[in-house]
């Protein structure tokens, strides 16, 4: 009787720990502590406009990149700051694709209903910091340049992408790009309210107002996100700008 007791109990302690390794989430990927802790509320909750202080429109200044940076720590601060602005976020599920890839605390960035810039493709995937950083570039820094230099507004921001699962420049070796963590966007150029492309690969050299205006969103860009890499870096960057918030600062 007592043996068949402790073969019952036996049973039923293996079935709990079967239970409770299945439903283990996967670790992150190595490295991913590296920027501190991200508050991650779930993905549905609601989000309390009282938390933002209107970071988005405020014009960039040499604390707009720790500003940015401290806001998009906290998850339930960073999508308060989108949301207060009317920019769409939204949530997706935190996942692990590989050792050095994956994303946490992301979403899309859809509309933003404080400009007619839109980003062309629409709807990438990217962190809520990225977002928050990338919003407040394309209000206080893109915007303002394109109606003092070109007299009109930019309807599209052109990219190649944010999330992808790859080495810095596609290096053999090298260390995962922060596009593995959907923590960065290439910017390839702009369109212009009347159809006019201002793209780096083909008006980055040169002296004319094309020229002006990508320095300058490039420099001021410097603000905002911590790195913020040009043709004037590398050949890889030659087609495009890589914006990058959050570490410390590097631009060139």
């Amino acid at each position: 009787m007592k043996h068949s007791r402790l073969i019952l109990g036996l049973s039923f302690l293996g079935g709990l720990l079967v239970l409770v390794s299945c439903g283990r989430a996967n670790p992150p990927p190595p490295g991913w502590g590296d920027r501190g802790p991200v508050s991650q509320p779930p993905v549905n909750a609601p989000v309390s406009v009282a938390l933002a202080s209107g970071l988005i429109d405020q014009r960039p200044d040499r604390g707009m990149r720790e500003r940015v940076d401290a806001a998009g720590a906290d998850l339930a601060v960073c999508r308060a700051e989108l949301e207060a602005a009317r920019v769409t976020f939204t949530p997706v599920p935190d996942r692990v694709d590989s050792e050095t890839c994956g994303l946490a605390g992301a979403g899309t960035l859809d509309i933003d209903r404080g400009t007619v810039a839109r980003l062309s493709p629409g709807g990438p995937v990217m962190t809520c910091q990225t977002a928050l950083a990338l919003s407040v570039w394309r209000r206080q820094v893109v915007e303002p340049a394109a109606r003092e230099i070109f007299g009109q507004d930019v309807v599209d921001i052109v990219h190649y992408g944010t999330y992808s699962c790859r080495s810095v420049s596609n290096r053999p070796g090298a260390r995962p790009s922060a596009h593995s963590r959907a923590a960065a966007i290439d910017v390839a150029g702009v369109v212009l309210r009347d159809g006019t492309r201002v793209m780096v690969k083909q008006d980055w050299y040169g002296d004319g107002p094309e020229a002006r205006f990508l320095k300058r969103i490039r420099d001021e860009g410097c603000q905002v996100f911590g790195t913020v890499l040009s043709p004037d870096y590398d050949a890889p960057h030659q087609d495009h700008l890589h914006l990058e918030p959050g570490g410390r600062a590097f631009c060139r």
